[in-house]
């Protein structure tokens, strides 16, 4: 019974219980037993891709509008290919850090965090997320799963007691061992104080009794799964780090504090004086969402078990590259397929931090420069692998030349020039031309599909978006060199219309591909150019693979026929 009563009290007050038995429980045991066998309910796993969830301590900067973006433009990449896509985000409200940014703000925790998590999930629609889930962990159905999932453990034998001592950082969540902590200065009161080699922030000695979870006896399953999936980690310097530190040695983690301490948090099951360390808690958010514990026999993965991509900042590999997957291979479930680990913005040479204030606020960039213009620019610019420098100045030199010159200016060409139709071009321009120009350029235009696939599916759209917008360079450069202005004369038009049609096809083809970078800009330019709804999807971005279109959704007059018009003179 003591399963019963731990899952009860997880259960309420949404799921009231009768007598020893869940609702909830009977409600999905009813679920499971109408569909456990039935073969028609099996189909292709979604494509299940995340964010971190955010901290609600502090409101949300250009980084984490990096975050969304990439792992919104992952999702409709996945959409665009005809898969069933599934984008989990939200807020990360429990912890000490929380506790104290609550405590500083003279309000109550719960308060704090239902106020606090509305900016974050504001960002995500201003940027245009195409979110499924926006989870909260201080939700009762993330509750449920982490107590369930706590039991679990336990059950396995993978969670013991002890006296805990060492330097726990507040600010990162986390324990250091003595070697990775050392004196630092604070250049504006002079203050000396312990604090993470790592990251800079402040640590403080702890002792305590806490739960341990057995992390040290997975170090040869989880080096086993690191050989078996060598790109789990991306990029491939940050999997390689993780190796050497695995291989370094493990030792058990400590996974609950002492709820006189940390009282903003969930409880461990049948012990309320131990709240459940708020890294345990956060990383089960992405199996909360999948329905865990609560899966269909023989349909495990219709939620999207396991993730296709966890998207996260290089800041939180370990608890995602290690932690995780040793959690998980505890608890004997599929492990996460990729997990993308992005570099930071910096802002004058410094990484952005809620902490240090040296901040953007994005809300105030995407009113700026627009919606697509920020998520274009993000993935174009921001870093992998290496660090951005955010600036201004630098987004308005590609938005003038990229946006404007580049896919702006090419449109309104083609789909506004005198001396011919668009229509007609389609109809009658096949590539009959033996010419090197028109089959180099042409040759650029079948290989883009693949070329960009690839790079999608290795996990780099900054250098997918560069490949189709160098063909769009590439257009502007050959429409310039063909001077189609110049064949006006009948005894050219087969000739005009080859070029027309030449270059309306990369900007189809490019429009189609670009649709997960830029989904309101690239739908305002496919209806410039014709194309029907059913003709967007990534097998339509073929050469020659359309027919149909050429003729304006709408009059091209005005403001309407500028796809990007130039920026305010207030910039």
């Amino acid at each position: 019974m003591r399963w019963s009563s731990a899952l009860l009290a997880a259960s309420s007050p949404l799921y009231p219980s009768r007598g020893s038995i869940c609702r909830r429980c009977c409600w999905q045991a009813q679920i499971r037993r109408q569909h456990a066998g039935n073969p028609t309910l099996k189909s292709e796993k979604p494509y299940y891709v995340t964010s971190p969830i955010f901290y609600v301590n502090a409101a949300p900067h250009v980084g984490h509008l990096y975050t969304l973006v990439l792992a919104d433009v992952l999702k409709r990449w996945h959409a665009l290919l005809g898969k069933k896509s599934i984008l989990c985000t939200g807020t990360d409200e429990h912890g000490m850090k929380i506790q104290q940014a609550a405590e500083k703000a003279q309000r109550d925790v719960r308060g704090f965090c239902d106020e606090m998590h509305q900016p974050f999930k504001e960002l995500a629609r201003a940027i245009n997320v195409d979110w499924d889930h926006f989870i909260r962990t201080s939700d009762p159905d993330h509750r449920f799963a982490v107590q369930h999932f706590w039991l679990v453990l336990e059950e396995k034998g993978m969670i013991y007691s002890k006296k805990h001592e060492g330097w726990y950082s507040v600010s990162d969540e986390t324990f250091y061992p003595a070697n990775a902590v050392g004196w630092a200065l604070d250049p504006a009161t002079g203050r000396k104080f312990m604090a993470s080699k790592e990251t800079g922030k402040e640590v403080e000695w702890t002792s305590e009794k806490n739960y341990h979870f057995r992390m040290s006896e997975l170090q040869d399953r989880l080096l086993q799964f690191y050989e078996d999936n060598p790109t789990f980690v991306v990029p491939e310097t940050r999997m390689k780090a993780i190796v050497q530190e695995v291989k370094a040695g493990l030792k058990d983690l400590s996974i609950s504090r002492p709820s006189e301490r940390l009282k903003w948090g969930i409880p461990v099951p049948n012990d309320d004086t131990q709240t459940i360390y708020v890294w345990v808690d956060a990383l089960i958010n992405y199996l909360t969402k999948a329905n865990y514990p609560f899966q269909i026999p023989g349909r495990e993965d219709a939620a999207g078990w396991p993730a296709d991509c966890h998207v996260i900042g290089k800041d939180i590999v370990r608890f995602h590259c290690i932690y995780w997957p040793a959690l998980l291979l505890a608890m004997y479930l599929p492990l996460p397929k990729k997990v993308l680990t992005h570099a930071h913005w910096t802002l004058g040479k410094r990484k952005m931090s809620k902490s240090s204030g040296m901040v953007v606020n994005p809300f105030m960039a995407i009113d700026r420069f627009g919606v697509d213009c920020m998520r274009w620019y993000l993935i174009l610019d921001g870093g992998i692998k290496d660090d951005a420098a955010y600036d201004n100045s630098f987004i308005i030199d590609k938005y003038k030349k990229g946006l404007q010159g580049g896919i702006g200016n090419l449109i309104s060409r083609i789909t506004k020039g005198k001396g011919w139709n668009l229509r007609k071009a389609v109809q009658q321009g096949q590539l009959t031309s033996t010419e090197e120009l028109d089959q180099q350029f042409k040759s650029c235009l079948v290989q883009l599909p693949a070329s960009v696939a690839r790079n999608m599916e290795n996990l780099n759209p900054g250098d997918a978006l560069a490949k189709i917008m160098n063909v769009i360079y590439d257009t502007n450069v050959y429409l310039a060199q063909a001077k189609p202005w110049d064949l006006s004369d009948k005894p050219e038009e087969n000739r005009l219309n080859e070029i027309i049609y030449l270059c309306a096809e990369s900007i189809r083809i490019c429009g189609i591909l670009l649709q997960p970078f830029m989904p309101e800009k690239m739908n305002t330019l496919l209806n410039m150019l014709g194309i029907h709804e059913e003709a967007r999807n990534f097998t339509n971005a073929q050469f020659g693979s359309d027919k149909d279109y050429g003729t304006p959704k709408y009059l091209l007059r005005g403001a309407d026929g500028i796809l990007f018009p130039g920026l305010s003179s207030d910039f």
